[in-house]
């Protein structure tokens, strides 16, 4: 599957070959330390575990992840890994990530909108759900021009600084 969301933007999935790219835009993203709970020292994947990640969500029929490339390089993802446990099937998680470079140009819209267009059409993921930092403003105004909904909420979940937290908003929607 292969969306073109303008001349430049390429939407499609991932593929093993992705890794090299994937994993510098990993480091590159936890490197900035916003928005994420790993913070970039606790983020030393190696090659090799992105190989098998990537090789996992692959050969997974209930798991995804879709690539944005503008002219060829990678510019984001998104992810979704659903539980292996059979109560929990119908159900999934997403984490989405953009270079800063790339940001504020609908490509994170375009990836979810794949993803979802995805789940929709996958005969067991009824519910997609997912964590966002409280802060992350315009994340969150994304997700909730999509249909996303607010399900929960963690109370200074995060701790960013010295007497300064986020919450971990919890957020979903039925597919």
């Amino acid at each position: 599957m292969t969306r073109h969301t303008d001349d430049k933007v390429t939407i499609r999935f991932v593929r093993i070959e992705d890794a090299v790219a994937i994993l510098s835009m990993q480091r590159e993203v936890f490197y900035e330390g916003e928005f994420f709970i790993a913070v970039s020292e606790e983020f030393n994947k190696t090659m090799e575990q992105q190989l098998e990640w990537i090789q996992s969500i692959i050969d997974n029929d209930r798991d995804t992840m879709f690539v944005a490339e503008i002219n060829g390089e990678l510019a984001g993802m998104v992810v979704f890994v659903s539980p292996a446990r059979k109560r929990l099937s119908h159900t999934g998680s997403i984490t989405m990530m953009i270079q800063k470079a790339h940001r504020n140009k609908g490509i994170g819209k375009a990836l979810l909108q794949e993803l979802l267009a995805w789940a929709e059409q996958h005969p067991l993921i009824e519910k997609v759900s997912l964590g966002v930092f409280s802060n992350n403003l315009r994340a969150i105004a994304l997700y909730k021009s999509l249909g996303f909904v607010e399900e929960g909420r963690k109370v200074k979940e995060f701790k960013l600084a010295e007497n300064e937290y986020a919450d971990d908003i919890l957020m979903y929607k039925f597919v």
